[in-house]
């Protein structure tokens, strides 16, 4: 292993997700959280190893290889009793403090998934540094923040990239790893190894590019789909099934908007409303007001039932 000990800063959903996959994979995890917050981190890794148990018995008794939780095992590593005393032992391997000396004293690795915010983050940086081993390589999981943005408040720019998770990490197992110009690519090399160590599918990105790689392409994709809908051409369903029976694809645009969430899509539309059109030819006052609709009444997507769907 290039790492031994990972903190991992912030307890939230992908946080929680990070520091359950890391452990799962053998690392020794430290979750530094703000004081109040570690009951409700327990519950999340709870509902993990739950979630994680119960992919290993679908992967037990399912021969379709592309339907498994490739983050778990692949089909020439898995091991169902293994792998289920892997993720019994990760639990044991994670500590949550909210002591920040505490937290990253020792660490080799300290992955950021604090709240999606310049300043913040760059608070966070200033007041992490003093504790932390010279060795010790940074990386932040912002999916919006350029690294180059936050690499002066960390005090080492050069051992500081961004390492970017997609949502579900057990099953959508890939991870984008993004340089700025002042990264040393030693440390580029270490964290695609770190990313292949824990499973990750290491997807490198060489220039610096707001939305990586998947959001580059994802997010106009959800643009184009809510146009549709804001501009009177056609339902959410209808739109979902044109693209879903026209290119095979699990999901349509609206689907995929429900899983995400409403809210997250409201402040991404929120960030191009005063985008000229001749920049970006979508209806973005007419998703805003949509979006805002759907948010103030209640109807935030999958997680809470009722999206552009209702689930049950």
């Amino acid at each position: 292993m290039s790492f031994k000990k990972i903190t991992i800063a912030g307890g939230g959903v992908l946080g929680s997700q990070i520091a359950f996959q890391t452990a799962y994979s053998g690392f020794d995890v430290v979750i530094y959280s703000l004081p109040g917050e570690e009951k409700e981190i327990k519950n999340k890794l709870n509902t993990l190893k739950k979630t994680y148990l119960n992919e290993i018995k679908v992967m037990s008794k399912s021969k379709d290889f592309k339907t498994w939780s490739r983050g778990i095992a692949g089909k020439d590593t898995f091991n169902e009793k293994k792998c289920t005393e892997k993720v019994n032992n990760a639990i044991k391997k994670i500590k949550i403090t909210d002591d920040l000396e505490k937290a990253v004293k020792d660490a080799d690795l300290v992955v950021e998934a604090v709240i999606e915010n310049v300043d913040l983050k760059r608070e966070f940086y200033k007041k992490m540094a003093p504790f932390l081993k010279e060795s010790t390589v940074i990386v932040t999981n912002s999916s919006t923040i350029l690294p180059s943005k936050l690499a002066k408040s960390t005090g080492r720019a050069n051992k500081f990239l961004s390492m970017h998770f997609a949502n579900a990490i057990w099953k959508n197992n890939i991870s984008e790893i993004m340089m700025h110009p002042k990264t040393e690519k030693k440390y580029f090399k270490q964290i695609i190894k770190f990313a292949e160590e824990i499973n990750m599918i290491p997807l490198p990105v060489l220039k610096e590019k707001s939305g990586y790689l998947l959001n580059s392409m994802l997010v106009p994709f959800l643009f184009a789909g809510l146009d549709l809908y804001v501009n009177g051409i056609s339902d959410p369903e209808s739109i979902d099934k044109a693209w879903k029976l026209g290119t095979g694809a699990p999901n349509g645009p609206f689907e995929i908007l429900d899983v995400v969430g409403l809210k997250t899509a409201y402040n991404i539309v929120l960030m191009y409303v005063k985008v000229p059109s001749i920049i970006a030819p979508y209806n973005f006052k007419g998703m805003e007001k949509l979006l805002k609709q759907y948010i103030d009444k209640g109807k935030i997507g999958k997680s809470v039932g009722e999206g552009f769907y209702k689930y049950k």
